[in-house]
């Protein structure tokens, strides 16, 4: 931890800095002019001090000149960087889990950028200023881009923009600009012919993106056919998470002990890579097109005739863009944009301002990333500091202890905001923090709550020490390995017991209507339940004790937990809440062994041959079953009448052993339902083609998939070929 004030001074390569005002313009200088921070000493905050001193030295009137860095320097923090970075860019664009926030992942990149240019020797095709994006995942089927989706030029500053206008003129263009909002989110292309939606693919990294045409067609507000649509039509747009969408799944993730999307980008980008559609269609996801990438049967000479065009079609477009005639004039709509940014609906990470000409855009080109006609400016995190009165400590219902922030209140990004979580006892040790310390507070994503340093330690303050017990039960907390929390595993923690038996009764486990958060805490509060059994113990002069409950409402909650006795085993195993399995897993379970029974008395070894399970996954059902009670709520569920087996109708053989591999569009069948036949029959299917494939089943637009089969002699099968192999006139 080191504290900088208004007289602190810092001392590298003998030259000194001085800090004197606020954090908010670290994104735009690396490191505030004039500004007193605190901040945790990882690589990113040293090497942005680095940078900045070397900065501040050079503008230092009396400095005199600095030497340029050695070579050998150079290229040592030149190779730091690109291993920072791209780790995060595969971390963003492919597993949708950066580790890095936006300014912190943006100043790293100047600097990568400003050392290549002092050092053109060191740039390289390889380096991640000259690519865009990610690296189309594995998982899903592969998409050659006929037009390249391009990346923006970041601007952090009005003189970056300013520059940017002078370049456009020098090129003998008078500018007309449209200044829009920049969606963050996840680049997506649409493609459609005769008004049809054909295909929907990712950007990746400009040039091959991913096929997600399946699951944008389960997102509503995309139009899967076009009204009055030009021959062919390509549009880039950006997927988002609006934000009530984003709140309601990790109230949902939470429930189910999983740990929730950082924001939602993450969100979006995850939603809209899943293998199974119906996901991707319960998150509530929507898409803003801000460009068409081709056309034909139309003919459009400007950027915002076009997106008139777009939306006369039916495409929702960009929500906010204005035409323009000078830089001055995209500046103030800019400052406009982020005065409103905190009334928005979704994440923003900007604006941007591109030339309205189609002609003059040609005219300027593009680099092997950037396009030269546009630049995307960044806002910089909104920071106020506060005071911090105390710490509160939760417990989940997996039992892991949550300690969470209280301070003065504060107006951050459109609302006021009093708490912020801190996660574990690691990220508290980090800051140091004590109760009554000046802390900065900001927005992650503009959406979520978070304390991000110390300016100021209360006077004689101690470094606050998270519980040795439960706050809820009293009993001892322990470190799992591998785990930075601290958890309760007392099998009757009240608090865990509560967020357990809310997780039990939800939608997609027991789905008990009527027992939601409100009426599990009165239940556990009152006394009446203390574990997922004592649910089917209740009785109706019980429940007519609670709050706001007559007759009908009391008959109704009875009548859903009778009801929730016949659902499926799968339910009934996701409604446990073990750690790591999901919904899905827990479907692949019950399916796999056929009783509850046959679960519980299963190995490691035996769970880790269902496919998609791994080790931990395995280790978590054995661990759960072993635990002390869980032998009695079984008892006690299979007394009161639950279902405990599978009932799902048992697989067929037609395919059985044999790998299948879907591509392209089929005339009558979804990807999913053709998969979901597949397996039906007792097949695999899959994202991929190998050896080991048996036949590909190809629709049209099949693509690279086709291709590769055909290399490697695998038979390909026609939708109508597929369907009689496993109908029953061939039993």
């Amino acid at each position: 931890m080191l504290i900088l004030n208004q007289s602190a001074v810092m001392i590298e390569n003998d030259y000194t800095c001085r800090f004197q005002s606020t954090y908010t313009n670290c994104i735009r200088f690396l490191f505030a002019e004039r500004g007193w921070m605190c901040y945790n000493q990882n690589s990113f905050l040293r090497c942005i001090f680095r940078r900045y001193c070397r900065t501040a030295a050079r503008e230092k009137p009396d400095s005199g000149r600095v030497e340029l860095l050695e070579l050998e320097q150079a290229k040592k923090r030149v190779d730091e960087l690109r291993a920072v970075i791209e780790k995060n860019n595969r971390l963003y664009y492919d597993q949708d889990a950066p580790e890095l926030e936006d300014f912190e992942y943006d100043a790293l990149t100047r600097e990568l950028k400003e050392l290549e240019a002092q050092f053109p020797q060191l740039v390289t095709a390889s380096s991640p200023t000259q690519k865009v994006g990610g690296t189309a995942s594995s998982k899903l089927p592969k998409v050659t881009h006929a037009v390249k989706m391009e990346s923006l030029l970041d601007a952090f500053s009005y003189d970056e923009l300013r520059d940017f206008d002078r370049r456009v003129r020098e090129a003998g263009i008078e500018p007309e600009y449209v200044v829009e909002i920049k969606i963050d989110g996840l680049s997506c292309s649409l493609e459609y012919e005769n008004g049809e939606l054909v295909r929907a693919s990712t950007r990746g990294d400009g040039v091959v993106g991913e096929d997600v045409t399946a699951n944008v067609r389960a997102i509503r507000s995309i139009p899967k056919k076009l009204k009055d649509a030009p021959e062919f039509l390509e549009v880039r747009g950006e997927v988002y998470m609006p934000h009530g969408a984003f709140q309601k799944l990790c109230a949902e993730q939470e429930l189910q002990g999983a740990a929730p999307f950082k924001n939602p980008r993450n969100a979006a980008a995850g939603s809209l890579r899943q293998k199974d559609a119906k996901i991707t269609g319960s998150r509530g996801l929507s898409i803003f097109v801000f460009n068409v990438q081709q056309i034909r049967g139309k003919t459009l000479t400007k950027h915002a005739e076009s997106l008139d065009y777009l939306k006369s079609l039916g495409l929702p477009v960009s929500p906010r863009y204005h035409i323009v005639h000078d830089i001055e004039q995209a500046i103030a709509e800019i400052e406009q944009i982020g005065q409103n940014r905190a009334k928005l609906d979704f994440d923003m990470d900007g604006a941007v301002i591109k030339v309205n000409d189609f002609a003059q855009r040609d005219l300027m080109g593009s680099t092997n990333k950037f396009p030269r006609w546009a630049i995307a400016f960044k806002y910089p995190p909104e920071v106020k500091e506060t005071t911090l009165r105390s710490i509160e400590v939760a417990v989940g219902r997996t039992g892991v202890l949550t300690p969470t922030a209280c301070f003065d209140p504060v107006f951050l990004a459109g609302t006021t905001v009093a708490r912020a979580t801190l996660h574990n006892e690691d990220f508290i040790h980090q800051f140091g923090l004590c109760i009554g310390d000046t802390i900065q507070v900001r927005k992650a994503g503009d959406i979520i709550p978070e304390v991000i340093g110390v300016t100021h330690h209360a006077e004689d303050a101690q470094p606050y020490e998270m519980p040795t017990v439960c706050p809820s039960c009293g009993a001892p907390v322990v470190h799992l390995e591998d785990e930075a929390a601290l958890r309760c595993v007392n099998p009757e923690c009240p608090a865990q017991a509560l967020r357990n038996i809310i997780h039990f009764a939800s939608r997609d486990a027991m789905d008990i209507e009527g027992l939601g958060t409100a009426v599990a805490t009165q239940l556990v509060e009152k006394d009446m339940v203390h574990s997922a059994a004592d649910i089917y113990t209740l009785t109706r002069e019980q429940l007519l004790t609670l709050d706001k409950f007559k007759e009908k409402s009391a008959d109704n909650l009875l009548n859903a937990i009778e009801a929730s006795k016949q659902n499926n085993l799968d339910k009934l195993l996701f409604g446990f809440g073990i750690r790591n399995i999901g919904d899905k897993a827990a479907a692949l379970l019950a399916e796999h062994f056929g009783t509850l029974q046959a679960v519980r008395e299963a190995s490691a070894e035996q769970i880790s041959e269902i496919d998609g399970f791994g080790g931990v996954m395995a280790q978590s059902v054995v661990e759960f079953f072993a635990k002390e009670g869980t032998t009695d709520l079984v008892h006690r569920l299979a007394d009161a009448g639950l279902n405990m087996q599978w009932k799902g109708e048992p697989k067929g053989d037609k395919l059985a052993g044999k790998t299948l591999v879907v591509t392209g569009t089929l005339e009558t069948l979804s990807r999913n339902e053709a998969e979901a036949l597949i397996v039906k029959n007792g097949g695999k299917a899959s994202g991929s083609v190998s050896k080991k494939t048996a036949y590909v089943v190809a629709g049209t637009a099949a693509g690279s998939k086709l291709t590769k089969a055909q290399a490697l002699g695998i038979p390909v099968l026609t939708e109508a070929e597929f369907l009689a192999m496993i109908s029953d006139e061939n039993t």
